[in-house]
């Protein structure tokens, strides 16, 4: 069974009332989103989600607590351009979960994990042209290297990307970790799973999920009302310095004008920082897919 990441955190600094429209930028299997629906009876849910399994699942969980919810079945990217579709141009909050789902993960014919064997996916959208196998067995030495050095921040990644070329092609999770294995020292090896990384790297140039995951939070800071969140649950650093990054950009005072005696009302942040979180030790304990959370929210006050 997957387990919502920082829950009672997420729930907690939404600030939910009965009247509240909220939109889940990630439902998944609906572990945020049901938490959320039950609290918003008067409100309005609106859920993003491009994994047709996903939606089907939650779509029945989320039918047996209310029916003021609605499904929008694409990619987050689409946030204003979809609420605008159903004339909502102001939220009261907004909730991402970065992570995979366990089902995802678990399930070996998605391609997602390590341990298992299937054919190399790893597709949100089950419609999209590019797959993990695509890349893998396509790309060329420079542009696998980029991408296991930028979105996995593999040490090895000249020696891994070596390693694949020489043994294209590869079509498999597992064949793919076996190249990976060969292509790595072997004290690398008993340090940490040596193909974690890189198909962490895979995984994301496949969805293209930092490049969409800015979009869209920049979309999201537009559409709050005064008073509202965003709540943001990241899984690594690369994810996290984004988030980070873009709320530290609206919430700071520009440098030329701190010297101001005054500053002009118009060029005051319109937003600020509320709170970082990690999972609490109970919480890790009982879940260890969460070990690399962490929660940042922030409030839209102008």
């Amino acid at each position: 069974m997957h387990k919502s990441v920082l829950l009672e955190e997420c729930i907690e600094y939404l600030n939910l009332k009965e009247d509240s429209v909220i939109v889940d930028c990630t439902l998944g299997y609906a572990g945020h989103s049901s938490e959320v629906l039950k609290r918003i009876k008067r409100g309005f849910l609106f859920a993003f989600d491009q994994d047709k399994e996903a939606i089907l699942s939650s779509d029945e969980r989320l039918s047996k607590i209310a029916s003021n919810y609605e499904i929008i079945p694409t990619n987050f990217c689409h946030l204003k351009e979809e609420l605008a579709r159903r004339e909502i141009t102001q939220v009261d909050g907004i909730l991402y979960d970065l992570g995979v789902s366990s089902p995802q993960l678990d399930e070996k014919e998605r391609g997602f994990s390590f341990h298992q064997d299937a054919k190399l996916d790893m597709r949100m959208d089950q419609d999209q042209f590019l797959t993990a196998e695509e890349v893998v067995n396509h790309y060329d030495y420079d542009t696998l290297v980029d991408i296991f050095r930028r979105y996995g921040e593999e040490k090895y990644a000249s020696s891994i990307a070596r390693g694949i070329i020489k043994e294209r092609p590869i079509h498999t999770t597992l064949e793919l970790v076996e190249t990976i294995k060969r292509s790595v020292p072997e004290k690398y090896r008993r340090e940490k799973h040596p193909a974690r990384k890189v198909f962490q790297a895979i995984r994301i140039e496949v969805n293209n999920e930092l490049e969409v995951f800015e979009d869209s939070l920049r979309q999201a800071l537009e559409l709050l009302r005064p008073g509202g969140r965003i709540c943001v649950i990241t899984f690594h650093s690369l994810e996290d310095k984004i988030c980070k990054d873009i709320f530290r950009g609206v919430t700071e005072v520009k440098e030329e004008l701190k010297s101001l005696p005054v500053i002009p009302l118009e060029y005051l942040p319109k937003y600020k920082l509320v709170k970082t979180i990690t999972p609490s030790r109970e919480e890790l304990e009982e879940n260890p897919r969460s070990r690399s959370a962490k929660l940042r929210i922030i409030e839209r006050i102008g």
